[in-house]
């Protein structure tokens, strides 16, 4: 069994309180879990209104795998206007 684990920093420049923030990764997270079945929690930051920590949890038996997925992930959140990633790091256990 391999577990995949991926923290984004995030930036959210348009947040001006804490309910712009959770709306904007209300959505990010449904999208991510709904397009590629990982776990996604905000881990840090979580009274900051323009910071976002996610952390994101894969499990599979291959590593190639897990790691594509949280790869492919990382990449639909490059892709949100609505965010910056300041730090990504993927870890595999």
């Amino acid at each position: 069994m391999i577990v995949g684990l991926c923290t984004v920093e995030l930036f959210i420049p348009d947040s001006h309180s804490l309910k712009d923030k959770r709306q904007v990764l209300q959505s990010l997270k449904s999208r991510l879990r709904d397009k590629f079945n990982v776990s996604v929690a905000e881990v840090g930051d979580l009274d900051l209104w323009q910071k976002a920590i996610l952390g994101l949890a894969c499990v599979a038996n291959e590593s190639g795998h897990v790691n594509q997925v949280l790869d492919q992930a990382l990449n639909l959140v490059h892709g949100i206007p609505a965010v910056q990633v300041v730090r990504s790091q993927i870890e595999l256990l």
